[in-house]
């Protein structure tokens, strides 16, 4: 089973991916389970401070580094007691991109809790992240309010590469599956064959499924070149197209 503590200020905000879709169905099959865990409930003070003014000037609060922290040791030492190894991501636009290759390799990870921060405000304080943070991981180059909308996308990403979250193999069709070769996916099309005047493309109803799969094959090569180019140096995709060139 897969175990994730969320550290947040706003824990309902979880009840997105616990409650509904494909996550909830998986989650009450019991693939993985979500526990919430709020700063203030960690903090010593009066007020449950949880920010304070940054050093040097400058707008914005900066999320106090001591309520943070323990709220990650609990939510370590919680995951310690369940018998499982922690790794701590808090979700930032200065992380590393989150990527299909890393939500597959957490999702196979046998014996693995991950602890996941959601900042809030201006940021987080860097100590907090030097020390207590294995990675930081952005979900795109934009600045959100927070980073539990982050965090659940990884929580959807993850759980559906779970052992049995789908009831088919979609997951290994899709854009950045392995067997994509790091390609976007082809277009869809269902019925009805022809709507508003737009027709399916024949090559689809034909039922040769060889000439399926290459014309997929150059839609996907197409929607990549032009809409993510940079996705065609990934060795992955290099490998694959010298290899389907030495077998021309």
């Amino acid at each position: 089973m897969m175990r994730f503590d969320v550290i947040t200020l706003f824990g309902p905000m979880f009840d997105a991916v616990a409650l509904h879709g494909v996550t909830r169905r998986a989650r009450e099959e019991g693939r993985w389970e979500l526990h919430r865990w709020n700063p203030r409930d960690f903090t010593r003070d009066a007020h449950r401070t949880v920010d304070d003014r940054p050093f040097g000037g400058g707008p914005g609060m900066v999320m106090l580094a001591e309520p943070l922290a323990r709220a990650v040791e609990a939510a370590r030492g919680a995951q310690r007691a369940a018998g499982l190894a922690s790794h701590v991501v808090a979700l930032a636009p200065t992380g590393a991109p989150l990527t299909d290759a890393k939500v597959r390799r957490w999702a196979a990870g046998t014996g693995l809790g991950l602890v996941l921060v959601c900042g809030r405000y201006e940021g987080i304080d860097q100590r907090f992240l030097d020390t207590m943070v294995d990675e930081e991981a952005s979900i795109g180059d934009f600045v959100m309010s927070g980073g539990e909308i982050p965090a659940m996308a990884l929580i959807d990403a993850v759980v559906r590469h779970l052992p049995g979250a789908l009831k088919d193999a979609s997951a290994e069709d899709e854009s950045f599956a392995p067997g994509r070769d790091g390609l976007l996916d082809a277009p869809h099309y269902t019925r009805p064959e022809v709507w508003r005047g737009q027709e399916v493309p024949a090559v689809l109803l034909s039922g040769h499924h060889a000439q399926i799969a290459q014309w997929r094959r150059a839609q996907s090569e197409a929607r990549t070149r032009e809409r993510r180019p940079e996705l065609l140096q990934d060795p992955q995709y290099q490998v694959a197209a010298r290899g389907k060139a030495q077998g021309s």
